[in-house]
C-alpha cells in the first residue's frame, strides 16, 4: 500500500482521517499504532458519534475525504445501521461507534490502549462533546 503514488503514505492517511473526524466533531478520537502488532494495517482509529445519525454522517464524510486522498473502492460495513461502522482504508482501519456500542466492545483494551474516563472524555481537539 505504501509506494503507490495514488495513495497517501500511512502517516498522511492517518492525519487526514483524524483531521476529518475532528472537523466533524467526532468524540474521543483514539489512534492505536498497530505497526509491529498486526499485518492488517499500520493504524486503527476509534471514534464515537453521539447517535446513529452522527455515526453515519461521520462515515459518509470520512469516505469522501478518503476518496479525495486517493483511497478508492472502500466498502464500509454497518453504515446503514449506524451503530458501528467499519472503514478499512488499507493502512488505517477506522471504527466509528455509538457510545454504548463502543463501551460494550472495548476495542481499545483489546489492543492495549485505554480510552478516556467517561467524565473526562472530550471531542477531538480537546473540545467538550456535543
Amino acid at each position: 500500500m505504501t509506494g503507490d503514488p495514488a495513495r497517501p503514505d500511512p502517516d498522511e492517511l492517518l492525519e487526514g482521517i483524524v483531521r476529518c473526524l475532528d472537523e466533524h466533531r467526532a468524540i474521543d478520537v483514539m489512534t492505536i499504532d498497530l505497526r509491529g502488532k498486526s499485518p492488517m494495517a499500520d493504524y486503527m482509529v476509534v471514534a464515537t458519534g453521539a447517535s446513529s445519525r452522527q455515526v453515519a454522517a461521520l462515515a459518509e464524510r470520512l469516505l469522501a475525504r478518503l476518496k479525495a486522498l486517493g483511497v478508492a473502492g472502500i466498502v464500509p460495513e454497518g453504515l446503514k445501521q449506524g451503530d458501528w461502522v467499519l472503514i478499512d482504508a488499507g493502512d488505517a482501519v477506522v471504527h466509528l461507534f455509538r457510545p454504548e456500542i463502543r463501551a460494550f466492545y472495548g476495542l481499545e483494551k483489546l489492543w492495549g490502549a485505554e480510552a478516556a474516563e467517561p467524565e473526562a472524555a472530550t471531542g477531538a481537539g480537546g473540545r467538550p462533546p456535543g
